[in-house]
């Protein structure tokens, strides 16, 4: 009687156990990736009265069992069902992610890494990412900064919105493309102005600027004249481009002759004096007086002279501004012909003659080749802008109606070397794959590290660390620091979902009516057995 109550006490305890269990689950029906969990009962122990024997063969008589009498139940096993998906919430927060597949997310608390398929995180004031319930951070890989990709390593924190990523660099243009039809009827192409086309390009420190190129016909049908005509920085203000032609073989249309005049003269040194103004040097045998120079020729800044070449009396061979000097020590002849100190724009060489088939009208070549260069660096400040080379391959000489759609822009056909200004950070995005990339306003994106997952060979073996957290133990599997990419193991991520809890009502509600039948017999087996102490007390009276 005593081994049937304590039975009962037994299975009163397992079933308080179960009931715990199902009260947890019910509790955490609404909680992210919560993983349900249930309860299995094993037999307790048995007392044996009497051991079982064998038949014996001389005496004829048969085998015995043994007699065992159970001694209660236990708590056999808490399991939890951490494979089973839970179904998907609906969020729309781009830093809401859901796994699919049986891989966990790896966050830190800045000492241990941990692991958990709650998927709601945020960016915190740093930029980290983040658990939005704990603030642990969410750890991944991160970039290669000499490749430009992911460097498989020891995880680490993902730093989003780090300073260096909240801005994408300015880069200068280096290509452009000109494209459409040249109708040689069109009657600006035939107008001594030509047609223009303005390309949009950017310098180093990402300013734009626009390139006007001018398309003239010629004497010679299928073939045009294109020259740069002006550059206009953003401000619509022009940009000083000197000697700057298309095609980069044009030389200076003017030169300018240097013979005696009624403004200078040369004194008893040599030098070269002002004849109302002796005090006012132009040369001092060495060195040229530019700015006096171009005061006294009215040009408003002395580098305009810059573009000019220079003859002198003894010379034939025309020199520039920074031979002049020398030249002028050994011939002492001085002087400016002021009718030809002139602003004329620079006369493009043959390089830039554009050509097509007069039979197809197919581009033929321009300079002989596919395409010109507009040689930016060599204008100040140095280092501002990189050559820009112009293809003209994709153009045709066809009828259009006298309208000439023939364009230019920035760039090859695949939007390669079109340059880009500075770039603020418009938007952070996060692949299935778990990278992650930054957009920015300048069209460009920015890969910024991946997050990275574990997987265990025995997942339902991690042990639970509350928080929606699990930590690894010796029969889940080891974590080796590293992790794996989410896809490697068939699954993937979704942004803007959450994983809800897989715990199910109904199994749950009827496991509850099960517990509380099982709870309530055994405590019929303590009433009874305790019926029976009492008629075995009352054998006495």
């Amino acid at each position: 009687m005593m081994r049937s109550m304590y039975s009962g006490v037994a299975g009163l305890k397992t079933h308080q156990t179960k009931m715990d269990v199902i009260g947890n689950n019910i509790a955490n029906v609404n909680t992210v990736a919560y993983k349900s969990q249930s309860v299995t009962f094993s037999e307790l122990m048995y007392q044996t009265s009497q051991a079982a024997s064998g038949a014996n063969a001389v005496t004829g008589t048969a085998g015995i069992n043994a007699r065992q009498i159970g001694l209660g139940v236990k708590t056999g096993a808490i399991n939890t069902a951490i494979t089973s998906q839970g179904a998907s919430q609906t969020t729309n927060n781009p830093f809401d992610i859901r796994i699919t597949g049986d891989a966990f997310f790896i966050v830190s608390n800045g000492t241990d890494n941990l692991f958990t398929r709650d998927g709601s995180f945020y960016v915190d004031g740093v930029g980290n990412l983040a658990m939005t319930s704990n603030g642990y951070n969410v750890m991944g890989w991160q970039v290669d900064p000499e490749t430009k990709d992911i460097k498989r390593d020891t995880v680490s924190a993902l730093r989003v919105m780090s300073p260096e990523n909240m801005t994408y660099p300015p880069e200068a243009t280096t290509i452009a493309t000109v494209s459409g039809i040249l109708d040689k009827n069109d009657s600006n192409v035939l107008a001594s102005s030509g047609k223009t086309m303005n390309l949009m390009f950017y310098d180093n420190l990402g300013y734009s600027y626009t390139a006007k190129l001018v398309v003239k016909s010629t004497d010679t049908e299928g073939e045009y004249t294109v020259q740069l005509d002006s550059i206009k920085d953003q401000t619509n203000t022009d940009y000083p481009i000197g000697n700057l032609t298309l095609g980069g073989g044009a030389e200076v249309s003017k030169e300018t002759k240097l013979a005696l005049s009624d403004k200078w003269e040369i004194d008893g040194s040599g030098h070269i004096v002002n004849k109302t103004d002796a005090t006012k040097v132009a040369f001092d045998g060495t060195n040229i007086d530019w700015d006096l120079l171009a005061d006294a020729y009215n040009y408003d800044d002395p580098t305009e002279l810059q573009t000019l070449k220079f003859v002198t009396d003894s010379t034939t061979d025309p020199v520039t501004r920074s031979d002049l000097a020398t030249v002028l020590t050994t011939t002492g002849n001085f002087g400016l012909d002021i009718t030809n100190m002139t602003a004329d724009k620079v006369t493009p060489t043959g390089s830039s003659v554009l050509i097509y088939d007069t039979t197809t009208g197919a581009f033929k070549s321009i300079g002989g080749q596919t395409g010109v260069t507009l040689a930016l660096s060599s204008l100040e400040p140095a280092g501002r802008f990189e050559d820009i080379d112009i293809d003209f391959s994709k153009t045709t000489m066809y009828n259009n109606a006298g309208t000439s759609t023939i364009a230019a822009a920035s760039g090859d056909v695949n939007k390669i070397g079109c340059g880009r200004k500075l770039g603020e950070m418009s938007g952070v995005s996060i692949q299935d794959d778990g990278r992650i990339y930054a957009s920015y306003d300048n069209g460009m994106s920015k890969l910024l590290g991946q997050i990275a997952v574990a997987e265990f060979a025995n997942a339902s073996g991690l042990e639970k660390e509350g928080d929606n957290l699990y930590k690894s133990t010796q029969n889940s599997g080891d974590f080796d620091g590293i992790g794996t990419d989410v896809k490697a193991g068939g699954g993937y991520m979704t942004t803007g979902v959450l994983e809800m809890s897989n715990v199910d009502l109904s199994a749950e509600f009827t496991d509850m009516i099960t517990t509380q039948r099982g709870f309530q017999a055994n405590s019929r087996i303590i009433t009874v057995s305790d019926t029976l102490l009492e008629e075995l007390v009352n054998l006495k009276r």
